[in-house]
């Protein structure tokens, strides 16, 4: 069964091939350096072999015509036109014959055959930039693309990966991700359930659909900070086309639907404390602590700048406390004029820095992009989760570390504390932000003039 949803799924991968490079349906935020390759030597031939042969199948040949026919015998219905496609696949909307709807992710043809070729080419033109920039630092992207690339074109391996973020966050009620139908999936073709919505930066269509725009950031701050520092397996690709947002009407909860999730980053435990340690020294602007944890994930001398990308700030604010004020349009100036000043720098820092932080700052940057849509950026929420993360996680490993009781209950006594304190400072926050706090606040002024 899967072997024939893949053959006839990829004869619709070539007869509406045309849409992979229409600008209706291109994701310019999916081309990786990779993709950007594979685009720029090979847009010509691949688009040729889509719209004229599936392999050996010419098209408009009877075989072909065959094949098209056989697919009502999966399918009730199945929508030719791509609802979205990008450079390794695209995906329809379809009905099974048991009227189950899905949406299927068709991998292009030949695309795992040329891939390496892709990669070999990069390799070469980033060789040659090189030898006449010798400054250029880059050489570590065509390492990553040769572990993560296979990983993405295996869809079964994505398959997993969505079932274990699902078993994973159970508890989240808000958090949504497609079931995989196995029986009729491959390497190449993956069936899910499917789901719709309004992508996670689309301000507008949550104000029409009665969605708390700060509810979703506040949410999806809460699922990342549990995947990156509680449990070290990272979504990463949350740009807007594969996280959508929808109000369930019968609970009226607004739902975050996680999409694709070929490419996730694997955190060792000891790079994730560390990383957990640098951001708790970041919100509390311990800059000794700061220096420390930079150094430990390979920033060296660099530390400044490593903690002004990791979190998107000046040195000021970091020095002063990120959670302290919003960034600024002149800030925002500063740090966008000081990214091209320092570049040399910051690709000897990339260079450095384990690999495992490159795709975390890849996240950093999507799902600051997206708070930036919903002007929700910087917000104390998303500090105060983070803290609770961090607390959590640095206390696990180290009851996990320890042997005596007594430590364990005092590392958990400590922990309790420090969430009970956070929870009190967000009860402020509240209090200070309602009406009915400002009513409190101006009542004890009162009573403070009538003393005096």
């Amino acid at each position: 069964m899967a072997g024939r949803a893949l053959k006839l799924a990829s004869l619709t991968a070539a007869a509406s091939g045309i849409y992979l490079y229409g600008n209706k349906f291109l994701d310019p935020s999916d081309f990786g350096v990779v993709r950007v390759g594979r685009t720029i030597a090979t847009t010509a031939l691949i688009t040729y072999d889509y719209l004229t042969s599936l392999r050996s199948v010419p098209y408009g040949s009877e075989e072909y015509n065959f094949l098209k026919s056989q697919i009502k015998e999966l399918f009730v219905s199945f929508e030719y036109t791509p609802l979205g496609a990008a450079s390794l696949a695209q995906v329809h909307k379809a009905v099974l014959q048991d009227g189950r709807t899905v949406a299927v992710k068709i991998q292009h043809p030949k695309v795992q055959a040329q891939s390496s070729k892709d990669i070999l080419l990069i390799e070469v033109l980033l060789l040659v930039v090189k030898q006449i920039f010798p400054d250029f630092e880059f050489m570590w992207l065509v390492e990553e693309a040769k572990k993560n690339l296979p990983l993405e074109l295996d869809f079964l391996h994505e398959g997993r990966n969505a079932e274990k973020v699902a078993d994973m966050f159970k508890n989240f009620d808000f958090l949504k991700v497609p079931r995989i139908y196995w029986e009729l999936s491959s390497s190449r073709v993956l069936l899910m359930e499917f789901m719709e919505g309004g992508q996670v930066n689309d301000r507008a269509y949550m104000e029409r659909n009665g969605i708390d725009v700060n509810e979703i950031s506040r949410n999806l701050g809460k699922l990342y900070s549990e995947m990156i520092f509680v449990n070290g397996f990272v979504h990463c690709d949350p740009h807007p086309g594969n996280v959508l947002v929808k109000k369930c009407p019968a609970s009226g909860k607004a739902h975050i639907i996680l999409l694709d999730h070929g490419l996730y980053q694997v955190l060792s435990e000891s790079f994730r404390m560390d990383y957990c340690r640098l951001w708790q020294a970041l919100i509390k602007a311990d800059m000794k602590r700061v220096q420390k944890y930079s150094r430990r994930l390979g920033a060296g001398d660099m530390y400044p700048l490593f903690a002004c990308v990791v979190t998107a700030r000046s040195w000021e604010a970091v020095n002063r406390g990120i959670d302290k004020s919003p960034v600024s349009a002149s800030e925002d100036m500063e740090i966008r004029s000081n990214t091209a000043a320092y570049l040399p720098q910051i690709t000897q820092l990339l260079n450095n820095v384990p690999r495992q932080m490159l795709l975390l700052l890849k996240t950093n940057d999507l799902l600051r992009g997206i708070e930036l849509a919903l002007n929700t950026r910087a917000s104390a929420s998303s500090f105060l989760n983070m803290s609770r993360c961090c607390i959590r996680a640095v206390s696990r490993y180290q009851r996990s570390k320890s042997h005596s009781l007594y430590r364990k209950a005092q590392i958990s006594l400590t922990e309790a504390l420090s969430l009970w304190q956070i929870s009190l400072y967000e009860l402020f926050l509240w209090l200070k932000g309602s009406q009915l706090g400002n009513w409190v606040i101006a009542l004890l002024r009162r009573r403070h003039h009538s003393m005096y």
